[in-house]
């Protein structure tokens, strides 16, 4: 009696398992409407997942680029972490900016929301687990963050202008899109 009860539960947890979605991932479409600059120098860091599609290593003026972030196959973490790219001028080639955007797709749904942000940072503002702390739970004027089923975000800088939204689902869309702010 007792192998048929283990046998029974077991495959009430595998009908479970298999009715809950459970793969998470963030596709992230970044679009660069600025005239002069182009984005370069991709860089990323993972708090859990990893990148399926990177992102192209540059975004040219007036094109967009996408990457894909997946969550850590039979595990119980979601796909999370923060992006960055480089503002490069065009005439002049320097980088005295970056785009930073910080994604949170959670494994579970009863206890947490997808939550993003975006802004514009120094130059040399590394790409790590530091940045995304700071963009996921602190305040700056240098970023916004808002829940995914909230407004768009909508991030004005001396420069440069950044928009975004995001879906609310288990596998979540971001839109991007950068413009100069024109002062």
């Amino acid at each position: 009696m007792e192998i048929a009860t283990v046998a029974a539960v077991a495959a009430v947890g595998q009908a479970v398992a298999g009715a809950l979605p459970t793969h998470r991932q963030c596709s992230i479409q970044i679009s660069n409407h600025c005239s002069s600059y182009a984005l370069c120098n991709p860089r990323f860091h993972q708090v859990s997942g990893s990148s399926s599609s990177p992102f192209p290593p540059t975004i040219p003026a007036m094109s967009s680029g996408s990457g894909l972030f997946i969550k850590t196959p039979h595990a119980a973490c979601g796909a999370v972490g923060v992006c960055t790219y480089d503002l490069e001028h065009n005439d002049t080639k320097r980088r005295e900016e970056k785009l930073a955007v910080m994604y949170s797709v959670p494994y579970d749904f009863n206890l947490y929301s997808n939550w993003y942000a975006v802004g514009v940072l120094g130059a040399r503002t590394p790409c790590d687990y530091d940045l995304y702390c700071q963009m996921y739970y602190k305040a700056s004027r240098c970023f916004i963050r808002g829940k995914a089923n909230g407004p768009a975000l909508a991030h004005e800088g001396d420069r440069f202008t950044v928009l975004a939204t995001m879906s609310d689902t288990y596998q979540p869309v971001m839109k991007v899109q950068i413009n100069q702010t024109h002062k």
